[in-house]
């Protein structure tokens, strides 16, 4: 028994040198946002579970890293690790759903956003047919406007262009 006390008043001896030493200085960390945010369906509302929740918080234009998600089957996903004053780009990604993207100022102790996915729209194309056969599928069609109508046609455009020039 008094071996085991000579064991604990060196031990605290020592622990009492080790705080007369420098050393690191710890520094508090910003207070932190609780950031809830909930992804439902365009229309119908239902929850999107499963989707990426990505956060980038930005330091002017630059981006100072990635913090992603996944939301649960309610189609939410809690974060508690972003500083109150910072600025976020919030991304999701969800199959079948066009990405959705924004910037938020953390500035609240809570905060809670509500994201509206969107199921994608029709593509657009430049050729005629839409399906990029013909016999040219490489380059788009050009679709003739008033200004294509050749010369001689009649048109009055064709008395506004310059006399061709003289030689002496």
């Amino acid at each position: 028994m008094a071996l085991l006390g000579l064991v604990f008043s060196v031990t605290a001896a020592g622990a009492q040198q080790d705080d007369s030493k420098p050393g690191r200085k710890y520094k508090i960390p910003p207070p932190s946002a609780r950031i809830e945010v909930t992804i439902l369906r365009e229309g119908s509302l239902k929850p999107v579970g499963d989707a990426a929740v990505i956060f980038h918080p930005m330091q002017g234009d630059k981006d100072k890293g990635v913090l992603e998600l996944k939301t649960n089957e309610d189609g939410k996903a809690v974060i508690d690790v972003l500083p109150i004053g910072d600025t976020v780009r919030l991304q999701v990604i969800a199959k079948g759903f066009q990405t959705y993207g924004q910037d938020y100022k953390i500035d609240k102790a809570e905060m809670s956003m509500e994201i509206h996915m969107k199921r994608p729209g029709a593509q657009y194309s430049l050729y005629k047919d839409g399906s990029g056969a013909g016999k040219d599928a490489a380059s788009p069609q050009k679709v003739p406007s008033s200004s294509d109508k050749p010369a001689g046609s009649g048109s009055p455009s064709d008395s506004q262009q310059s006399p061709p020039p003289q030689t002496h």
